[in-house]
């Protein structure tokens, strides 16, 4: 400690000029010896002589001691106390324009410096990307691509800047895609390609990266990643499968860089799907369910997707977790299916095809999360489709399970997706043998339970279903009708000022449905609907108006069993 103590004083007092280069060299190298020894002792001494200020007035100097005073700090910076210290006396901008220079050492021992300094402050990360810090680390990257250690240190800085929307900003401006791609190739070592893939994972949240991205050709990089590991099942590689994965379902939450991935069923993304569905890593599973499901947003995509025969594979894949399987799994396939059931077209071809039939065996799945997905998916199937409804309509099992669902307090989105799907059985089939299922699974006054749901949508569903079923077949319904004060539910709507014209107007469909029944017609009277009719006749929406008028008239003159049906 005296020799080093001699040595910091020596520095102190040299004036960085070029006659004191050889005493200074000297003394850089005792104090790095002594770092090596004992950094923590070492790095307290050169705190408390106050040395900082000594090294940065040799940093500027130009001299053949800088690349000696940049590794300095770099072992300086290992210890977290004196990271501060540097912060505070100004290295960090001395350092950074270091990093324009050509000499390979230098630019190694600059850059660990500023990334030991700078970890965890996200504060003076902001402010290295304003000195444009990101240009000069693409810039090494793209002129030392084979030193190692050069491109471990790049990168790894990379890593620490990349999360800064700051950050993303100034990357998508160079060629970092181009680089990062070619880094990724040539890697050889699990961290190498963990430290590319972290980086990538933090630019794929970027829009304008993520086509830079996909333009540099990263999903094939990743593709074949994932084809080189997808046998094995040890640890490290489980991980870099994982990771691979993530970055690929990143590029295709964009709209754009996910059209090019997807490329009409011919881009290399796409065409691993399958392979991922039926590996045996659940976690490729994963990926190539959300791979679909993403694919699946745009209609065209759907229906090209269906043509290849994605349908079959996604079920296949949910038959193997039906028993004790991955949640998530299930959840992301389901996902997929939902997304491809939209466009009219697919829903008929699935439905050709046996979905419908097959996607049941998840009905006994205790997992809210796949009950929710399951009901999505066939209220999507069933959408405008009558002989879907008509068969899922009338199935005793299924109806069984959704009255179920439909008293489930533990998940409000399943109950509400039980309830609805059980609206559409009616509304689409409008069939007398679906009413009666309907009814005898008790299922119709969880429907009269939904008119009063929060959400409009809800409302106006249940209305309607409940007024075909009134209209097909009112003499089965009206006791139970009875029971659930469907009438008083229907005057409370009715009088309530802040709902809606479309609830109002559908709320008077089912009003005109049930005036058929002597039974409902006495508990009209009893709430005095002909006072709320009257009301309802001036209401601001010309719909509402007309239809109110039409009940009034039908309710004031006409008997029963006249056979009245507005919806």
């Amino acid at each position: 400690m005296d020799e080093l103590s001699q040595h910091l004083e020596c520095l102190k007092l040299c004036s960085g000029e070029a006659e004191d280069e050889k005493q200074i060299f000297q003394s850089l190298s005792v104090i790095l010896l002594a770092l090596d020894e004992d950094i923590e002792k070492s790095s307290k001494l050169l705190i408390e002589r106050d040395i900082l200020p000594a090294l940065a007035k040799i940093l500027t100097a130009n001299s053949a001691c800088t690349e000696k005073a940049a590794h300095v700090l770099a072992e300086l910076a290992k210890n977290e106390e004196t990271r501060k210290p540097c912060i505070d006396t100004g290295l960090v901008m001395v350092l950074v324009p270091l990093l324009a220079r050509s000499d390979e050492e230098l630019l190694l021992h600059a850059g660990r410096a500023i990334g030991r300094i700078c970890y965890d402050n996200s504060d003076i990360q902001e402010h290295l990307i304003k000195l444009d810090v990101i240009a000069s680390l693409v810039r090494i990257l793209t002129d030392y691509p084979e030193n190692d250690p050069l491109v471990r240190v790049c990168l790894l800085a990379l890593s620490n800047l990349a999360d800064l929307d700051s950050a993303k900003e100034a990357l998508s401006k160079t060629s970092i895609a181009r680089q990062l791609v070619k880094q990724l190739k040539r890697a050889e070592n699990h961290e190498r390609v963990e430290i590319i893939i972290e980086v990538l994972q933090a630019l794929a949240e970027n829009d304008a990266l993520k086509l830079q991205l996909v333009d540099a050709s990263v999903q094939e990089t990743l593709c074949e990643i994932i084809q080189r590991l997808q046998d094995s099942f040890q640890a490290e590689d489980m991980c870099t499968m994982k990771s691979s994965s993530d970055v690929m379902v990143s590029l295709l939450l964009g709209d754009e860089s996910m059209q090019k991935l997807f490329d009409n069923g011919n881009g290399i993304v796409y065409k691993n799907v399958a392979t991922w569905l039926t590996s045996r890593h659940t976690l490729l599973q994963m990926t190539g369910a959300l791979a679909t499901a993403n694919f699946a947003r745009n209609d065209s995509n759907c229906v090209r997707m269906v043509q290849l025969g994605v349908v079959h594979q996604l079920l296949d894949l949910l038959e193997q977790h039906v028993e004790n399987g991955d949640v998530a799994v299930q959840h992301a396939a389901l996902s997929a299916l939902r997304n491809l059931a939209i466009p009219v077209m697919n829903k008929v071809q699935m439905l050709k095809e046996g979905v419908a039939d097959r996607i049941q065996m998840l009905l006994r799945s205790e997992m809210p999360p796949v009950q929710f997905k399951l009901l999505g998916t066939l209220r999507m199937l069933t959408d405008g489709q009558a002989d879907t409804a008509m068969i899922l309509g009338q199935d005793s099992r299924m109806l069984t399970r959704l009255v179920q669902w439909c008293e489930t307090k533990d998940h409000v989105g399943v109950r509400g997706e039980a309830n609805r799907l059980l609206a559409s059985l009616l509304r689409y089939s409008k069939s007398q043998d679906v009413v009666k299922a309907v009814h005898q699974a008790k299922g119709l006054k969880h429907l009269v339970t939904m008119t009063t749901s929060e959400h409009a949508i809800m409302q106006n569903e249940a209305l309607i279903a409940l007024a075909i079923a009134s209209a097909i077949n009112l003499e089965l319904v009206e006791e139970e009708f009875k029971e659930s004060e469907l009438v008083s539910i229907l005057h409370n709507i009715l009088e309530d000022e802040s709902m809606g014209p479309e609830v109002k107007y559908n709320s008077l469909g089912l009003l005109c449905s049930l005036l058929d029944s002597d039974v409902l017609r006495r508990d009209m009277e009893l709430v005095n609907m002909k006072q709320t009719l009257e009301k309802m006749c001036a209401h601001i929406n010309s719909n509402v108006v007309k239809q109110a008028n039409t009940v009034l008239q039908i309710l004031t003159s006409s008997s029963p069993h006249s056979g009245h049906f507005f919806a």
